[in-house]
């Protein structure tokens, strides 16, 4: 099993920038796609950017321009620099990563990014 961790959410004034960190850890299963996933209350859970293991990335047009995913492969570490924040970024950011042949999924335990307006 993979195991994600998050770290660098918190609270952000509008305009502001601010970036995650996800680190993977556990058996050596070659990581491959990582991305990262957002859900403001009483909202379902949406795709915020992912990156391929050979740096491919797609974004949700909602954050497109404004945010940057990238990640280090020897740290098995995904991070998602976010610019030009505004209230409606306001969620719970997830880390995801697949992993192994099957692609299984890992998810972080989440970290909250409020912005304040």
């Amino acid at each position: 099993q993979v195991q994600l961790v998050e770290s660098g959410g918190g609270l952000v004034q509008a305009g502001g920038s601010q970036t995650l960190s996800c680190a993977a850890s556990g058996r050596p299963f070659r990581i491959n796609d990582m991305g990262w996933y957002r859900q403001a209350p009483g909202k379902q859970r949406e795709l915020v950017a992912t990156i391929t293991r050979g740096g491919g990335t797609n974004y949700a047009d909602s954050v497109k321009d404004r945010f940057t995913i990238s990640r280090d492969n020897v740290k098995n570490t995904v991070y998602l620099q976010m610019y030009s924040l505004k209230p409606d970024d306001t969620a719970v950011y997830y880390c995801n990563a697949k992993f192994g042949a099957w692609n299984s999924d890992s998810w972080g335990q989440g970290t909250q990014v409020t912005v304040s307006s």
